[in-house]
């Protein structure tokens, strides 16, 4: 299977630069897998498509404002993009600069006077040693959010409440779950009163997602790792739901990455560290039932994932539709519930 299976021509002016004014309003394209025909939505209508019983997990990790621009003491520019927090003051990240950095270089912080060390190079990432109050809180203060690379432009103030799930509560993504940025807390209430269970899982999405697969044979393409959490309590969810008939949906393709990862013969179990799962068509999917996402970069991983949950011929006819149609893509755009 070649990476050009996945691609597609995508007119730019539909690539969401800015989220709709209010996150539910998003329009929602529903696929049945069985059927030709797909069904437009606005994204608060989802209520009517869930059933009482199902579970709904979403992601709860809580991007950090992980872009940092400094100097080095010659004066050259560096920008760093913070890849994982390994503990109070170190971080691995991401270097842009007009050479490398070596050992014990230091970088001054734009606007501050905050200096940060390199430890030592790790593969493609700096470990880089942070001074008090330690990476989260400088990041917070200073850093900017990570904006994905297809929305050209600067990030602005609204972006650190609105690049962000309401029920974000465990820093340390430098991107966004996006499937859930649709999901408000009127929303969340509307499903829950019409008894939808939700539960939650955490992948810290890194900034590996957006690299592209640069082999032309996707199954020698190896993906990123990130660190994720499955708990006893979302395992016994999984288990209710299974009992009572229900399905359980997945909100995003982090959400499933952490379902499938945690999955083995005896069915879901809690699980804690690095996730390397890569979904692409001919994944047998051992948990998941529903998948709502948004719509993806051509050739990327996530297409493939979303391809292996619906089919190849079914989402690009999917995609066509939504070209057709206008809907906005990637990480501000609109999203798609795929029922099997």
């Amino acid at each position: 299977m070649q990476v050009s299976d996945f691609h597609f021509e995508l007119p730019s002016h539909l690539i969401a630069k800015y989220p709709r004014a209010e996150r539910a309003s998003s329009r929602l394209m529903h696929v049945d897998a069985g059927e030709s025909e797909v069904n437009h939505y606005r994204f608060n209508e989802i209520v009517d498509l869930i059933e009482p019983g199902d579970l709904m997990v979403f992601n709860d990790t809580r991007v950090i404002p992980a872009r940092l621009h400094g100097n080095k003491k010659t004066g050259g520019k560096v920008e760093l993009l913070l890849e994982r927090v390994v503990d109070t003051h170190t971080a691995m990240a991401q270097a842009k600069t007009s050479k490398g950095l070596a050992p014990g270089s230091e970088i001054k912080l734009s606007g501050c006077d905050v200096t940060l060390i390199v430890e030592d190079r790790q593969g493609d990432f700096y470990s880089v040693i942070f001074p008090e109050p330690g990476v989260l809180k400088i990041a917070g203060e200073f850093g900017h959010v990570p904006l994905p690379p297809y929305i050209d432009r600067e990030d602005e103030a609204a972006d650190r409440d609105r690049y962000q799930t309401v029920y974000a509560s465990r820093d340390g993504a430098v991107a966004a779950p996006t499937a859930g940025l649709h999901f408000d807390d009127p929303l969340l209430k509307a499903l829950a009163d019409k008894g939808v269970d939700t539960a939650f899982v955490t992948l810290h999405v890194g900034a590996g997602t957006f690299q592209p697969v640069r082999v032309d044979n996707i199954e020698e393409h190896r993906m990123h790792e990130e660190y994720m959490e499955v708990d006893q309590a979302l395992c016994r969810q999984v288990d209710a739901c299974r009992a009572r008939g229900g399905r359980v949906i997945a909100v995003g393709t982090t959400s499933v990455r952490c379902l499938e990862t945690a999955t083995g013969e005896d069915g879901i179990a809690p699980y804690s560290g690095d996730t390397n799962i890569f979904i692409y068509p001919g994944y047998e999917f051992k948990t998941v039932d529903v998948l709502l996402t948004n719509f993806h970069l051509p050739g990327s991983t996530l297409i493939m994932l979303v391809s292996a949950f619906a089919g190849i011929d079914q989402i690009k006819r999917a995609y066509e539709i939504a070209i057709e149609e206008e809907y906005r893509f990637f990480s501000y755009g609109d999203a798609m519930l795929i029922t099997p």
